[in-house]
């Protein structure tokens, strides 16, 4: 039996051996948790200091926001150019079809900066997927869906105590209501729980699930269809082929949705916070 080609260390593994195919004495080589695995660029792997693929693309990601925001308005015009004219739709979507709509227009023009860098950084990171070359969706390593999400939770907790002190604060993370009577106790420790604990984790792992999945999906397709090419498994080839292009198309939809739903989530969440306690 021919086993796939891997390097001493197996956490380090990146790639399948190119000539395995089905019915030449080798497994299918699934993709799992090494898929997600990448040898540094330059640097130590074993510590802190090194630089890896998922960090360059997450920098790419950056310079390519800036760089189109920057390009876009640099010299507005009353008359939008074609780039001003997209980059004033994205802008105005995420201003008028979330913000303003979760958090109203007076509460949450002073957002609509964050909110506008979140979701085309959201939406950038997971487009790098299906992007030749990169193919590879950031957002699938959890670090970085854990520490936009730890952004928006430093500002909803500091908007909350902000806006109602530090009684009220509480009260407003614990769905303070007298008139719930007994049950207040009860009400104010699941909140509690809820808002402080479980909310920040979901956020960040909601995204990430979605695109670890979406990934793992299309790795599986795409390795299917080269495993498959030998003998009467090519027509199984041509099937799993076309299903690697149904799941990239999925995965556009579900690129944008993720941005959508990472930053309506974060507006809610502020709405919360400004919200004024009864």
């Amino acid at each position: 039996m021919k086993e796939p080609a891997v390097s001493a260390d197996p956490t380090t593994v990146l790639a399948f051996e190119t000539d395995c195919h089905i019915f030449d004495g080798c497994g299918f080589p699934a993709p799992g948790l090494h898929s997600f695995l990448f040898e540094p660029i330059f640097g130590d792997g074993d510590s802190s200091s090194y630089f890896n693929k998922t960090m360059l693309l997450a920098l790419l990601g950056t310079v390519v926001i800036v760089g189109f925001f920057w390009a876009a308005f640099r010299k507005p015009k009353v008359v939008p150019g074609k780039l001003q004219m997209v980059a004033e739709a994205g802008y105005d979507f995420v201003r008028r079809g979330i913000v303003y709509e979760t958090m109203g227009k007076k509460e949450g023009e002073k957002y609509v900066p964050l909110m506008v860098s979140l979701f085309f950084f959201v939406w950038v990171l997971n487009l790098w997927s299906i992007i030749p070359l990169a193919q590879f969706p950031v957002t699938a390593i959890i670090a970085y869906p854990a520490g936009l999400a730890a952004i928006v939770y430093v500002t909803w907790m500091s908007v909350t105590f902000k806006r109602h002190g530090l009684v009220g604060g509480f009260k407003n993370l614990t769905g303070y209501d007298k008139s719930l009577g007994p049950v207040l106790p009860l009400v104010m420790v699941i909140e509690f729980f809820s808002n402080v604990l479980v909310r920040p984790f979901t956020h960040a792992v909601r995204l990430f699930a979605n695109m670890f999945a979406g990934h793992t999906l299309l790795l599986l397709f795409t390795i299917a269809s080269w495993y498959l090419l030998n003998g009467i498994g090519i027509a199984y080839a041509g099937v799993s082929f076309v299903m690697v292009i149904v799941m990239t198309a999925f995965e556009l939809f579900i690129q944008a949705v993720q941005a959508y739903v990472f930053v309506l989530l974060a507006c809610s969440f502020l709405q919360g916070a400004l919200a004024e306690h009864h």
